[in-house]
């Protein structure tokens, strides 16, 4: 999934707290939502009017991916590493529990590169730099 956060992780100070569990993404129109790893839908449907999908990993980890316009996957299916989940329109919520335990995810995406340039500093106007893009390598 490509495109800018627009609403981070906050950790909720309890269990059943007020928080936010993942992190949304804003995204285009129709854009397919694929799991970062191979493994088990363990759910796929509606929470408050809002589709979503969880994937089990090998590693037990399970990752939500929501806000979905559209789910072509059911419950009880294995899927592989880059099939398509479902499809998301201008937002997209990825979610990560480890453990039992809701945590950041943002640091396993990678992070935002951009271009080094040069900035003017004698008062000419600054332009618009590339769009930034999102790396594994760090």
């Amino acid at each position: 999934m490509t495109g800018p956060i627009i609403d981070p992780f906050r950790a909720p100070p309890c269990r059943y707290c007020a928080g936010r569990r993942g992190i949304d993404f804003q995204t285009g129109a129709a854009s397919a939502v694929r799991p970062v790893a191979a493994g088990r839908v363990t759910f796929s449907g509606p929470v408050a009017g809002t589709s979503y999908v969880v994937v089990e990993h090998a590693n037990g980890w399970k990752v939500t991916y929501g806000e979905l316009s559209g789910v072509r996957v059911r419950r009880g299916a294995s899927v592989a590493r880059g099939a398509v989940l479902g499809t998301a329109n201008g937002r997209f919520y990825f979610g990560l529990r480890a453990n039992g335990r809701y945590r950041d995810s943002e640091p396993y995406l990678g992070h935002l590169v951009g271009r080094p340039r040069l900035v003017p500093i004698d008062g000419t106007a600054r332009r618009r730099g590339p769009t930034s893009v999102w790396s594994c390598a760090r």
